[in-house]
């Protein structure tokens, strides 16, 4: 069967159960109807990366969060969301869902970044992979990972229970008028058992100091619990059409414990790429970790710093990598040569005016795909998704050196 006939064969019925309708995105292909095979060993090692880092970030934001503003402000962090991001709902769980990248290069696994605020690739991992698997006669190497949704749900939920926050009301939002932003989270509500609503952002109103949804009667309905697969330094610098600065009244209901949010504020801290400089400093200077946990980041992660030292002729010349320290998707992200030279840039500049960070260079492995255009070369980047504090479900992509919302996602098997 041709290809063009192939991939019509699987996504055709997954577009008509509503539940994934972006394998084309910007007019192009997203979503391959090829198949990457993985064999488990090389799987195994991916999820205990991950693991072994979730921890580390666990235990670096739970310090973070009983810094001074100084620290937070290093850390890129918008002051409207310091005192947010101090709660501390479950210690060892600074956020509900996330995905670290990583560049796999045989026996060699390095952590790019850590996607812990609004990660994507959600339905793609762990509902679209075991349709394009089962396509192939393929076994799924994320067979059984959407049970762990729930379970996660389910656990956030009760710690916010514990710690007396009220959880009757339940909503999950997102742009409606993004396919994958709204597709996702309607996913999410779905997977997450709970007896929830999905509405856009667009009608949620703060209002006598709470957090309510305008339905479809214009009627004021509380919110308790929000899911948001929006970002918070998006949210943080939001004003309404009068120019009330409503982000950040939200952001001080959740300080205040009057609105309980999944991922948690503490996703956020995560989020940022300073932090990955921070645990990268405490670890040449050999404090805080554990020896065991000194080996964990020596072994999946890269020197990263807040100023460049790769540039020159010292010991740590190299290639590097600068990246705005909340910039998705690749825009902004610049690779450099040890003289300064550029090798590949993004030319978005939606986060130009972001502090960046300086990373050590590591290569890509190189692939060829198959697509609507003909058998295509690209790098290849693996996703990990930690959910509730555990290692799940692996999303490869194919793209530039720089991954970026162009770049292919492509479905993965066992070998």
């Amino acid at each position: 069967m041709a290809y063009a006939d192939r991939r019509e064969a699987i996504y055709t019925p997954l577009r008509k159960d509503g539940i994934f309708t972006w394998d084309c995105m910007y007019g192009d292909e997203y979503a391959l109807a090829d198949l990457y095979r993985i064999d488990k060993e090389l799987h195994s090692r991916i999820l205990q990366a991950a693991e072994e880092l979730a921890r580390i970030y666990a235990r670096t934001v739970q310090i973070v969060q009983q810094a001074d503003d100084a620290l937070l402000e290093q850390l890129g962090l918008p002051q409207a969301s310091f005192s947010a991001v101090r709660l501390s709902i479950e210690p060892l769980m600074p956020t509900l869902i996330g995905r670290f990248d990583f560049a796999v290069n045989g026996q060699e696994i390095k952590m790019l970044e850590f996607n812990s605020d609004t990660p994507t690739g959600i339905v793609e991992a762990f509902h679209v992979n075991s349709h394009v698997c089962a396509a192939y006669g393929a076994e799924d190497p994320n067979a059984g990972c959407d049970r762990m949704l729930k379970a996660a749900f389910d656990k956030a939920i009760n710690a916010y229970q514990e710690a007396g926050y009220p959880t009757e009301h339940i909503c999950f939002s997102a742009l409606d008028w993004h396919d994958e932003d709204a597709g996702t989270t309607r996913y999410l509500l779905e997977r997450s058992g709970l007896p929830a609503r999905f509405a856009p952002l667009s009608q949620l109103r703060v209002f006598n100091d709470r957090l309510w949804l305008m339905d479809e009667m214009e009627q004021l309905q509380p919110i308790e619990v929000l899911y948001r697969l929006h970002a918070i330094e998006k949210l943080a610098e939001e004003h309404d059409e009068d120019g009330y600065p409503t982000g950040e009244h939200v952001l001080r209901l959740i300080a205040d414990g009057k609105l309980a949010v999944v991922n948690p504020p503490s996703g956020f801290l995560a989020q940022t790429k300073a932090l990955q400089a921070l645990i990268w400093s405490l670890h040449e200077e050999g404090q805080f970790f554990s020896s065991e946990e000194h080996q964990i980041i020596e072994s999946y992660m890269l020197p990263t710093y807040l100023e460049n030292r790769f540039n020159g002729a010292g010991a740590e010349a190299s290639s590097y990598v600068v990246k705005p320290i909340f910039g998705r998707e690749g825009s902004g992200v610049s690779i450099y040569d040890a003289d300064g030279s550029t090798l590949e840039q993004n030319a978005a500049d939606e986060y130009s005016q972001q502090p960046m960070v300086y990373q050590q260079f590591t290569e890509l492995p190189i692939i060829d795909v198959e697509t609507l255009k003909g058998s295509t070369r690209g790098s290849l980047l693996w996703g990990c998704f930690v959910i509730g504090g555990r290692a799940s479900a692996v999303i490869p992509r194919v793209g530039g050196p720089i991954t970026n919302n162009l770049s292919y996602y492509l479905p993965v098997g066992f070998a």
